[in-house]
């Protein structure tokens, strides 16, 4: 007779093979959660991917303006013993050192390479700004690219042909009068940079003025209301970038305010133009 009668005993193991769905929660209990990945909205994913496309292209734009410039100046240095009587134009210049020969050819080079791949860069430029242009920048931009380079070019000739030389003999007579004067070639290299390329740039005014108008920054009522105060700024600017002396600051404050006035006069027509425009169009 079984003295457990019906009783059947069941091990440990097969109380667990009985209750198979408790263990699995057990474990599930018992097992520590994985931190779930946070969710990423899809506008924050989407300017994820617009900001890496933008700095592709920023990159690729970067990488082709070095190329530009690093031909441009291998050309220029490569070809110096040519062109380099010409920038001298015939003046006795002197070095002090073995070490100023590299210094000045490259300091010349590198200056030449710049301006002639100026173009290719602001080029290059405007098709990195171009798809994030309204349509009227991108139209006044690539409008006015071609005469921004001839104003450029313009100021960058007066400078070398009319305010260089003025400035370096009036210079020179005054300081021969007590000295015995030898320029080396880094000063005169320097003076010849400071006295053009940023004529190159301050010529491009009326181009600065005509995009500030076409986006509606500036008037040419605002313009004659702050004449006085232009030509005050354009005084000052004309005595920093410039030699110390008089001539030399007068000889640029002269084109500066014919390029203001020609501003003011561009703008009026422009404004006339669209005047004109509206009231037919009504």
């Amino acid at each position: 007779m079984d003295p457990y009668g019906e009783k059947k005993l069941i091990s440990p193991l097969h109380k667990k093979a009985a209750r198979p769905e408790e263990s699995v929660e057990q474990i599930k209990m018992e097992t520590p959660r994985q931190p779930e990945p946070p969710m990423v909205p899809a506008e924050e994913d989407t300017h994820l991917e617009t900001l890496i496309d933008h700095l592709g292209e920023l990159r690729k734009q970067l990488i082709k303006s070095a190329f530009v410039f690093l031909f441009f100046l291998i050309v220029v240095f490569s070809t110096i013993n040519y062109w380099f009587p010409y920038v001298v134009k015939g003046h006795d210049l002197v070095i002090l050192g073995p070490m100023e020969v590299i210094r000045f050819y490259t300091s010349i080079s590198m200056t030449l390479a710049l301006g002639l791949s100026l173009p290719f860069l602001c080029y290059f430029l405007w098709q990195f700004v171009k798809p994030g242009l309204k349509e009227e920048e991108s139209k006044f931009i690539g409008l006015y690219s071609p005469v921004m380079l001839f104003l450029f070019l313009i100021g960058v000739a007066f400078g070398y042909f009319v305010v260089n030389p003025l400035s370096y003999n009036f210079l020179l007579g005054m300081g021969a009068v007590n000295f015995a004067v030898m320029i080396s070639a880094s000063e005169y290299i320097h003076f010849l940079i400071i006295t053009t390329v940023p004529l190159g740039l301050m010529f491009e005014l009326p181009i600065v003025a005509l995009f500030l108008s076409s986006i509606g920054l500036l008037t040419s009522a605002n313009m004659k209301k702050i004449r006085k105060w232009s030509y005050l700024v354009i005084t000052i600017v004309a005595a920093v970038i410039t030699p110390p002396d008089f001539l030399s600051q007068f000889i640029i404050m002269i084109p500066m305010i014919i390029l203001y006035e020609t501003s003011i006069y561009l703008i009026k027509r422009i404004e006339t133009k669209k005047a004109n425009m509206e009231s037919s169009a009504v």
